[in-house]
């Protein structure tokens, strides 16, 4: 049987020391310029020392018309790469495999805080986006291609590309809203698009760099069978070393199903082709984390016990009955646990339950 201590093996780049990844987590900690901030770089180093098999950075936005929010960390210029490179270098003293999660908001950008306009893959004028171009939306698959470089360049052992949550690359897949007309648009082939030649791209330009991607396999105009459909091709086209799969719940059901088929299911049958798949969600102690692997996941990511503990993972795998204390916790505990002010004012304002 799988042990979350056992070393994990890829493809490409790197095997990590165990079977838990921190994961992508919005903090809000660099600088306006998006230049890395000292509590980032302290926030995640923590998490390195903490035990973590992958650490990996907050979505960090790949252009600037993609920014949603202040103090976001930024990988779209060379600019960056100081911040970068400083971060790569304390990660990797730490033991623990580095990965950059490359962003771009689309309609979820911001523009008060980009400067810029935001662009989608259609017009949105309630939201004050634009629809690209078929040109820009080329531009937009470069911009992610350079982030990647530029994530290699400053000593990362991978990069993982943003496809969940709403955000641009998800936003080409929405069945509900992208009725482009170019190539980019239509069926599944078309509003996939986007992301195969931005993973493509990754491949042919960085083939060392050890490549995952973020999938939501539900809502935000994802249809499950899509979901499953593209993941199999994904993993078949040796596009990516592994799929982070954000389930919110590991043990949810299908949104809207009407018996108890949990979502986790549909996804652990699928020939992986040497990939590896991981998921996420409510995973809050060493036990939730076994139940995934049991369940067939390769690897668990984890976002709310990483926060209040720096060394989740390392007590998860050396303690069984692990379980991250209860919410809300107090600023006290978070700030011991390398949070830093803006952070945890992040977390209040976001959880009622968070923060005590």
């Amino acid at each position: 049987m799988t042990r979350l201590d056992d070393p994990l093996s890829f493809h490409r780049g790197s095997a990590w020391a165990n079977r838990l990844a921190l994961a992508p987590l919005t903090n809000q900690q660099s600088s306006l310029d998006g230049t890395l901030g000292e509590d980032e770089y302290e926030w995640l180093v923590a998490r390195g020392e903490g035990g973590f098999g992958l650490t990996m950075t907050c979505a960090a936005y790949v252009a600037r018309a993609g920014n949603p929010w202040p103090g976001q960390l930024g990988i779209s210029e060379d600019a960056h790469l100081p911040g970068l490179t400083r971060l790569a270098d304390g990660l990797r003293a730490t033991g623990t495999v580095s990965s950059v999660q490359l962003h771009h908001g689309g309609i979820r950008a911001d523009a008060a805080v980009s400067g810029e306009q935001v662009v989608a893959p259609w017009d949105d004028p309630d939201k004050g986006a634009r629809a690209l171009t078929t040109a820009e939306v080329r531009e937009a698959v470069a911009d992610f291609v350079a982030a990647a470089g530029r994530a290699e360049r400053a000593g990362f052992d991978g990069v993982e590309v943003h496809g969940a949550h709403g955000y641009l690359a998800a936003q080409f897949l929405d069945v509900r809203k992208n009725h482009r007309t170019d190539e980019y648009g239509g069926d599944l082939a078309g509003r996939s698009r986007f992301l195969f030649e931005v993973l493509r791209g990754i491949r042919e330009s960085t083939p060392t760099l050890q490549v995952g991607v973020r999938l939501s396999p539900e809502r935000f105009g994802i249809v499950l069978d899509e979901a499953r459909s593209l993941a199999a091709q994904l993993m078949a086209d040796d596009l990516v070393d592994y799929l982070d799969l954000s389930l919110w719940d590991v043990r949810k059901q299908v949104h809207g199903a009407e018996d108890d088929t949990l979502l986790i299911d549909h996804f652990m049958d699928l020939p992986r082709h040497g990939a590896r798949v991981g998921v996420a969600g409510k995973v809050l102690g060493a036990a939730d984390a076994d139940w995934c692997l049991v369940r067939g996941a390769d690897f668990v990511t984890i976002g709310t016990g990483a926060i209040i503990h720096h060394d989740f993972a390392r007590r998860a795998v050396t303690h069984p009955t692990f379980v991250s204390m209860a919410q809300p916790v107090s600023r006290e505990h978070l700030a011991a646990e390398r949070v830093s002010p803006s952070f945890i004012d992040y977390l209040a304002a976001g959880w009622d339950d968070f923060v005590a």
